[in-house]
């Protein structure tokens, strides 16, 4: 069994290609640095080096692949330009769909987002079916995202493209080597105790059970259906709780207010467009994303795909326990 995977040394796509490899699966990842993959990746991967605009190399990569799992994307909170990110995530997107295609692949997993779906306003988880519109989408990720996912949906009406799509929450769990915005979280409450919080709320999910979860939609997913991996529904002030208690720090304390985190937000993006930091703490996006309890059920792909998925204290713990032996809680 051949397999093509983009976004493998991802957090996501580090864990799948354990799984992968586990399950005898012969692997090409196509990645932009193969050194930095060797560091990551000590599984048995062919790495042809290219990004999503790259023809030639996604033409390589697929190379009598039956199957492809769609993980990459440029997930950042903060970019001066847009149009970087729209066109690895949806023009990327669509040229890899394009020479799937042609490369006669049978099967695809392509790797969505629950941020393109809806929140449902009272606060009760939402579904697969939650509506949204691109007017809804706040950052630009979020935007590119969503029409990425569109153009895959397009693709399977009009052309046959064999793809099942997967819309994971927040994962969380050991391999968070960059780390994400939300392990970037957890590593500084795990340090300091987290003693701010904003009144906001996200479904986490150990990042093992959504990696898992994409080869169970390899085999059972239908075609053309969405399925989100997710695990349990927590406020960021419990979820900075459950990892105080684990590092045995205070643990938060004062809500921030609502009209801090815009200043916050404004500041940190004044400075940032001024060149004079990288990456803001905080975003005006982000803000706004802030103000939504973003709660999803993982109903539909557990009674479909056999999904299962752990207590998010088990991925906090994991987590933290990753950090510590990379000696990054110092």
């Amino acid at each position: 069994m051949n397999v093509m995977i983009t976004g493998a040394t991802g957090l996501i796509g580090s864990r799948l290609v354990k799984i992968l490899a586990g399950q005898g699966f012969n692997i090409k990842a196509l990645v932009r640095d193969e050194s930095r993959a060797r560091e990551l990746i000590d599984d048995p991967v062919e790495f042809v080096c290219g990004n999503l605009n790259d023809e030639a190399a996604i033409e390589k990569a697929l190379n009598g692949c039956e199957f492809l799992f769609h993980l990459a994307a440029d997930y950042r909170l903060w970019v001066p330009d847009p149009e970087v990110m729209t066109r690895t995530n949806v023009e990327g997107t669509r040229l890899l769909m394009r020479k799937a295609l042609e490369a006669g692949v049978e099967r695809i997993v392509y790797t969505s987002s629950v941020c393109v779906l809806g929140c449902n306003n009272d606060g009760s988880p939402a579904n697969e079916e939650a509506s949204s519109s691109v007017a809804d989408m706040i950052s630009p990720y979020k935007k590119s995202k969503f029409l990425a996912e569109k153009l895959v949906m397009e693709m399977f009406r009009d052309e046959g493209l064999p793809v099942v799509i997967v819309n994971p929450s927040t994962p969380v769990g050991p391999g968070d080597s960059r780390p994400t915005p939300t392990g970037t979280m957890i590593l500084n409450t795990a340090r300091d105790g987290g003693m701010f919080y904003a009144d906001t709320g996200l479904n986490v999910a150990h990042v093992d059970d959504i990696a898992l979860g994409h080869l169970l939609a390899l085999k059972n997913g239908k075609l053309g259906r969405r399925y989100i991996l997710g695990g349990d529904n927590l406020s960021l002030k419990d979820l900075f709780a459950m990892t105080a208690r684990i590092t045995h720090k205070p643990g938060p304390k004062f809500k921030v207010p609502v009209a801090v985190m815009y200043a916050a937000g404004f500041i940190g993006e004044l400075l940032a467009k001024q060149g004079l930091i990288k990456n803001p703490v905080a975003t005006m996006d982000s803000v706004r994303m802030a103000s939504k309890k973003m709660y999803y059920s993982s109903d539909r792909a557990e009674k479909e795909l056999g999904y299962t998925h752990r207590p998010a204290a088990e991925a906090v713990e994991d987590a933290v326990r990753w950090f510590r032996k990379r000696r990054m809680l110092n």
